[in-house]
């Protein structure tokens, strides 16, 4: 029984991280791969009166950018006076950080734009120690009569707090942002305004499928009948199997391709690759001068999503609250600019201070991505890459992306990179790290740990170099916190 915030994080965890591997059965064999199961989640949440069900929501999917997107949206909803709330995952630092609202007391709703924009605030330690007795309490009861035949996962649990504390807090539109995959994560039981799919690419194949066809189908699944879509071209392997999913369930379907700017609309100042993203479109026929402190082009693809996502908002018949009488949200252009203004989404091209780089790249799309970013940087400065990644990510190919970049002996002497493990129970060793830049012929340096690591790296780095942290989200919030208490 967990009767203290401290007591409910020890209970959490010791569920075992989601994709983290079963203990051994008894005689030393594996243990089964665990089931997912959205009737599970159904029974957990019906006994605890569907509060999923007492607010509207977007739900978002994808394999990069549905974080930067959701935290956009979330922004640009919160800019226009409407109570809103946040749910991402994983997080960087504390566990709280994945449930969040934006807005409160005091808020207008629907006024139309609210200035200055909330800024998101994670659930207090209280609210979360006693909504987790609830989920977890609910949860026992329900496997103790037979109606679930096994507790619920960390995910499932945190899904069905953040959707009891949403509820309390009566927000007017929740932005959730699916786990994994789609069709089975503990997120889908809502009933979207919006469904929204981000970019896709090769990752968790052991669960979703080992081709962009298999893994968009299962992205696919928060899609419903007679639904809205918003997404971008991208793929055509995941275009055709969206077109295919968006023709079947008769949806109205939305490109945000209008809202991504062409290269030269885009301010020269924003060329560098850590700077913000600075350019002017026209929404509907009003022009928007986007300033958002989201680095790297990759994130204008995100921020086109949540444009269109707003005025999909908009537009939705019977939802919403406004002061004009008007269908839909209230989302005026200018909530629209000062929520991306003012979006707050650490770990992505984040530059800590004058030196450190953080990025939470985990898969090769993400990590081609970051090498785009790298390769803006002045060729001359000195950089130092702190690496690690989780044993189930494709450590084979984020090496051979990333590592010549700051090979020594290929051209870049002042170069360095420094390996650590992370602490979580799905890292990958050290030595696994070390054998695959050793593959590569590019030298590399082993710590024990994070800590061990920065400091390392500090000290190795030249004056006026520049250290990049990534390979997992794990690594980047402790790196982060690291930094920013030193």
């Amino acid at each position: 029984m967990a009767s203290s915030y401290a007591d409910a994080i020890e209970h959490l965890y010791a569920l075992g991280q989601e994709l983290a591997p079963a203990p051994p059965l008894a005689d030393g064999t594996p243990a089964p791969r665990r089931k997912f199961d959205l009737e599970y989640m159904r029974v957990l949440c019906g006994a605890m009166g569907d509060p999923q069900s007492r607010f509207p929501s977007v739900l978002i999917a994808g394999t990069n950018g549905k974080g930067s997107t959701a935290a956009t949206l979330a922004s640009i909803v919160a800019a226009a006076g409407y109570k809103t709330a946040l749910y991402t995952s994983p997080h960087l630092i504390r566990v709280n950080e994945r449930i969040q609202i934006l807005g409160g007391e005091g808020a207008e709703r629907g006024s139309g734009l609210r200035t200055p924009v909330p800024f998101p605030v994670p659930i207090d330690d209280d609210s979360f120690a006693r909504l987790y007795v609830r989920v977890d309490d609910t949860a026992a009861a329900l496997v103790a009569d037979g109606s679930l035949p096994h507790g619920p996962s960390f995910f499932e649990v945190l899904t069905a707090l953040a959707f009891l504390y949403f509820a309390e807090q009566e927000v007017e539109l929740a932005v959730l942002e699916v786990g994994l995959g789609g069709r089975l994560d503990a997120t889908n039981i809502v009933d979207p305004l919006v469904s929204v799919l981000t970019d896709i690419a090769l990752d968790h194949q052991d669960y979703l499928g080992d081709t962009i066809t298999a893994i968009t189908r299962e992205k696919a699944g928060i899609l419903r009948p007679n639904g809205v879509l918003v997404t971008l071209p991208q793929h055509p392997e995941a275009n055709q199997a969206i077109g295919e999913a968006a023709a079947s369930l008769n949806l109205r379907a939305r490109s945000a391709a209008d809202f991504v700017p062409a290269r030269e609309a885009v301010l020269s100042e924003t060329a560098s690759a850590l700077g913000s993203n600075r350019y002017s479109l026209m929404v509907e026929g009003e022009p928007l001068e986007v300033d958002s402190p989201l680095a790297g082009q990759h994130q204008q693809r995100n921020i086109a999503l949540a444009i269109a996502t707003a005025l999909e908002l908009r537009h939705l018949s019977g939802v919403g609250r406004n002061d004009g009488g008007q269908a839909g949200y209230a989302i005026p252009v200018e909530a629209i600019a000062a929520g991306i203004r003012a979006t707050r989404w650490p770990g992505r091209l984040e530059l800590v201070a004058p030196d450190l780089l953080l990025d939470v790249a985990h898969n090769p799309a993400g990590t081609w991505t970051l090498r785009a970013a790298i390769a803006q940087l002045p060729e001359e400065r000195p950089r130092t890459l702190i690496f690690s990644c989780l044993r189930d990510k494709s450590l084979t190919e984020m090496s051979r992306i990333l590592f010549p970049l700051f090979d020594a002996t290929g051209g870049r002497p002042q170069d360095h990179i420094v390996l650590a493990p992370i602490a979580n129970p799905r890292a990958a060793a050290v030595e696994e790290l070390a054998a695959a830049a050793a593959a590569l012929d590019v030298p590399a340096q082993a710590a024990t740990d994070l800590a061990g690591a920065l400091a390392l790296a500090r000290r190795i780095t030249p004056a006026g170099g520049l250290i990049v942290a990534t390979g997992s989200v794990y690594l980047v919030g402790e790196i982060r916190q690291l930094a920013v208490s030193a």
